[in-house]
């Protein structure tokens, strides 16, 4: 079965948005990993306009499923991840204005620069996986980094997966047999929904983790977050 990590940034920007702690991030964190989810991600910003690099330390002692921490390897994003050591972590090329993730790696010409961020983790006892897109030369590089995973980067496909192209998970099939060959584990991510999930589960190989967050609190706000996490989890088998 697939495992479904829960991005929790968006607990964290209801949270920021009245200046308290309602709702306690700690708590949803926990309540999530009871409702049978097995992991939970959070995605920390230099500005901490959502969760904040404290929200990492803190739930180290609430996280007892996979913990993966996203983001892109600045000194500061370094730090935290070395400190806190999570289960894994996710190289993400994001700008620090970005409103969200919106590309992929570059992991030709940005080798030599992940390898070591790479090495530097995994000493650590981190596992490590790189935000990619679908392009196959992109997958061979990536494999010379020493990375464990890749994590696919699933807007393109979610986008054409609602205008009725099916056809869109085809680069995601062939990344995904390429991947395996070359011994990276398979990881997804981004637009991900209840609509498109069973869909791209069924057609991707070897997927060991999806990560969702946007799209999952929005569908809980209609059918309640319990509820939500087990048609995943449903959607995942």
């Amino acid at each position: 079965m697939t495992k479904l990590s829960v991005n929790i940034n968006k607990i964290a920007t209801l949270r920021n948005s009245r200046g308290g702690d309602v709702p306690n991030l700690l708590q949803v964190a926990s309540d999530i990993q009871d409702f049978g989810a097995q992991g939970i991600t959070i995605h920390p910003r230099p500005d901490e306009r959502h969760i904040k690099y404290q929200d990492a330390r803190d739930l180290v002692s609430v996280v007892h499923t996979e913990y993966n921490i996203e983001g892109n390897p600045i000194q500061s994003f370094i730090d935290l991840v070395l400190e806190t050591k999570p289960t894994q972590v996710t190289l993400v090329p994001d700008g620090v204005d970005a409103i969200t993730s919106n590309a992929g790696w570059d992991t030709i010409q940005h080798q030599s620069f992940l390898k070591e961020v790479i090495g530097e983790f995994q000493q650590n006892g981190i596992r490590t996986s790189i935000f990619i897109g679908t392009d196959l030369k992109q997958i061979e590089a990536a494999a010379k980094t020493g990375a464990d995973r890749i994590e696919l980067y699933t807007e393109d496909f979610a986008t054409q997966y609602d205008l009725g192209n099916k056809a869109a998970i085809k680069p995601y099939t062939e990344a995904a047999v390429l991947a395996h060959s070359l011994g990276l584990g398979i990881n997804a991510g981004h637009d991900l929904s209840l609509e498109n999930i069973q869909f791209f589960k069924e057609n991707i190989p070897h997927l060991a983790e999806v990560s969702i967050g946007h799209a999952l609190i929005a569908e809980s706000l209609y059918l309640g977050l319990e509820n939500v996490v087990n048609m995943y989890l449903h959607r995942l088998q």
